[in-house]
């Protein structure tokens, strides 16, 4: 019997790389490619397009796209659902990602990249006299329950925050664990939140979540943390609502065009900017890797992923 092909979208770090190799035959897919002959599984990651023209490209043997990282959305679920090809993901990342929120929300708040932009240009006064807002006490909404946002809610309970949550569904048990609000609008989760953080899905209902209706609910001064996916938030409408001094500031670890960034929020001192490193630890890129490993050899095995999305 002829070893699988195991198609990849790029190339891999090589300890990856290696470990992909001891289930078949491991290529480099070319997505402009024409046509794509041979393959039975395709690896992405969560940054690489799977569009509906490159999965109707893809050769009949091919049944998994295993990518690595929590979020699919970068997949057409749709088009690969139509096709019989199963798609997995990696749900390993919720305790690294949620430091990385916090992180941002911390640094967001106190103004640590302005200070420290400062101090490194030799102007150490103007770093000192940055005034940023108390984190401890605050009112913090999160939107988007799951896993994420109440490993997100576990922290900010010892800073002795107060938690608002919402979502599609209530969750009485966690809500009750963590001592956490549920709002049935989102409309008053942002009313009332001192600090708003977005860790919910992306999909056509939440894209633009946030925008220039729904900022303007927000009280003023409030700051805006984003670690989920950047077309949650109209860019654009963020600028407008920055610029007219309505919000405190933005965190924001993920961009609506990334790679590219909006240049006007490069304009902001209240802005802080990370470039999509939710899950950079080296020890959560290797659970990634163990996890994507674990559902090609459960498919391999038994014909079904750990962690099938459609």
């Amino acid at each position: 019997m002829s070893k699988p092909i195991i198609l990849v979208i790029r190339q891999f770090p090589t300890p990856l790389m290696a470990a992909l190799q001891q289930f078949g035959d491991v290529r480099l897919l070319d997505p402009a490619a024409t046509a794509i002959a041979e393959g039975d599984i395709l690896v992405s990651s969560g940054v690489d397009p799977v569009r509906a023209a490159l999965i109707e490209r893809l050769p009949a043997s091919l049944r998994l796209i295993a990518n690595i990282g929590v979020g699919y959305d970068n997949i057409d679920l749709d088009a690969a659902t139509r096709r019989g090809i199963a798609v997995s993901n990696t749900p390993v990342v919720t305790e690294d990602t949620a430091d990385l929120v916090f992180a941002l929300l911390l640094a967001t708040c106190r103004r640590l990249s302005v200070s420290e932009r400062h101090l490194r240009s030799g102007n150490w006064a103007a770093g000192a006299s940055q005034l940023g807002q108390r984190v401890h006490g605050k009112r913090l909404g999160i939107i988007g329950f799951g896993a994420i946002g109440q490993a997100v809610a576990r922290r900010a309970r010892g800073f002795n925050m107060s938690i608002l949550y919402h979502g599609p569904a209530q969750n009485p048990e966690a809500a009750a664990a963590l001592d956490a609000r549920f709002c049935p609008t989102l409309e008053e989760l942002l009313r009332e939140s001192d600090i708003v953080s977005l860790n919910c899905i992306l999909n056509a209902q939440t894209r633009h979540l946030l925008n220039a209706e729904t900022l303007a609910m927000l009280k003023p001064g409030a700051l805006l943390i984003n670690a989920g996916r950047g077309p949650l938030i109209d860019e654009n409408a963020l600028v407008d609502a920055l610029r007219a001094g309505k919000l405190g500031g933005a965190g924001l670890d993920v961009f609506e065009f990334e790679p590219a960034v909006t240049p006007a929020l490069l304009e902001f001192d209240n802005v802080t900017l990370l470039p999509h490193i939710g899950s950079a630890t080296g020890e959560c890129r290797m659970d990634m890797a163990r996890r994507v490993c674990a559902n090609i050899g459960q498919f391999l095995q038994h014909g079904a992923p750990l962690d099938r999305c459609n």
